[in-house]
């Protein structure tokens, strides 16, 4: 069956189907590019581990809290949800991690667990945070300071605070991020493999566009495409026409039309690692306003790389995008026209991730952070341009995940 079957079988536009697209987009020339992926093992985590520990040695914290998500994954390997029956990881400064759960998910839980670990469980008339304070006062860390993961909620911490009055409840910041900021070779790879899929996707299905389409339709093609090469789709933000001047898109009705702007803001897993990847192309052929302002977005993608050295504040990488914008008239600042959101923000597990790259930021660059590259120009009314691939640092300096697109008219 063809995309025109598809289209022409009762089936709305817009409404057709992850699978619908997958019958048609996962042409026979797309296979699965991931096969020789390295999955993250049990070596990498226990040095994971072991880093965290002399972080918190360093910084005096006894114990870490963390939930379900990526640091659970990143420290542990389990894989869980949140619900509000609460399952927790404890990482202490000396000894084996503890899993708390409930009673009935125990088995759940334990089929991802990646490192040696205790795990402790709760019935459902009992506290989880009484397992919680019991296995840290086992470790005689009932009186130290217990750093709680950023995105923990509150009625964790909160009852954590009032069941050991004398720990001090503090932010596990410099333990989490000390570790999750600084990605190592196995980690890019994976980073790598992912942005090779979202560019492979990308290829594919941009050339199919044709007039009338919908944001739907073609994050559908690109969704399916993502499969097809062995990744797991993550989201793909397609903006239309007006729709392209304002970053994250515009609820009104939106359709491909001939020489407006299709803006795609794309990205997938693989192994649990994400790509961030944006491209923006004028269907039909672009105007000369549509190309003067994607050279300018171009230049301020080679402004940004080349603002990130080693050692530099990551603000300073969006100080210097934002003054090469100022002198051509936009802004100043985040006013629009212009560049209304940071250049860029940290990725790695999570699709953003601290730091970012914005004005006031003094975390200093260094090998192994990983950043989008996005200094997109928006122009309320019109239209906007957003290029978009992420880079890593190295010893040498920043490095590509992608390479930019080369034109508003689309050649790869």
């Amino acid at each position: 069956m063809t995309r025109r079957d598809l289209l022409a079988s009762g089936v709305a536009a817009g409404a057709l189907s992850l699978a619908s697209w997958a019958a048609w987009a996962a042409a026979p020339e797309l296979k699965p590019i991931t096969g020789g992926i390295v999955p993250i093992g049990r070596a990498e985590r226990a040095a994971r581990l072991g880093k965290a520990r002399a972080i918190m040695r360093a910084n005096d914290i006894g114990a870490i809290l963390i939930e379900p998500g990526a640091s659970m994954v990143y420290f542990t390997g389990v894989r869980w949800h949140r619900s509000e029956r609460l399952t927790a990881a404890i990482l202490p400064v000396e000894g084996d991690p503890c899993i708390v759960t409930p009673f009935f998910e125990e088995p759940s839980v334990r089929e991802t667990l990646g490192v040696p670990a205790e795990v402790r469980v709760w019935q459902e008339d009992e506290s989880p945070i009484a397992q919680v304070a019991a296995f840290l006062k086992s470790r005689k860390l009932d009186r130290s300071a217990i750093g709680i993961e950023e995105t923990v909620r509150f009625f964790a911490s909160d009852g954590l605070a009032a069941a050991l009055s004398n720990a001090r409840i503090v932010s596990a910041n410099p333990v989490v991020r000390g570790c999750r900021m600084i990605k190592t070779s196995a980690e890019i790879a994976l980073m790598k493999a992912a942005s090779d899929v979202t560019i492979a996707a990308y290829a594919h299905a941009i050339p199919l566009i044709e007039a009338g389409m919908t944001p739907a339709d073609i994050g559908g093609m690109i969704d399916a495409a993502t499969v097809a090469l062995g990744g797991s789709p993550e989201f793909a933000l397609v903006l239309l026409g007006e729709a392209s001047a304002y970053p994250h898109g515009s609820g009104q009705p939106q359709h491909v039309r001939p020489h407006e702007i299709v803006l795609m803001d794309c990205g997938c897993t693989v192994d649990g690692y994400q790509s961030d990847i944006s491209r923006t192309v004028a269907f039909g052929g672009a105007t000369a306003e549509q190309r003067k302002v994607f050279g300018e977005v171009q230049q301020g993608q080679r402004i940004a790389l080349a603002a990130a050295k080693l050692g530099a504040p990551a603000g300073s990488v969006d100080d210097a995008v934002r003054r090469s914008y100022e002198g051509l008239g936009y802004g100043p600042r985040y006013r629009l026209p212009g560049l209304s959101h940071r250049t860029g923000h940290g990725i790695g597990m999570d699709g953003h991730e601290p730091v970012n790259l914005v004005h006031g930021e003094t975390t200093r660059l260094a090998p192994g952070m990983c950043f989008s590259n996005e200094p997109g120009i928006y122009i309320p009314g019109k239209f906007g341009v957003r290029l978009e691939d992420c880079f890593h640092m190295t010893a040498g300096g920043p490095m590509w995940f992608s390479e930019p697109q080369r034109s508003i008219e689309w050649a790869g």
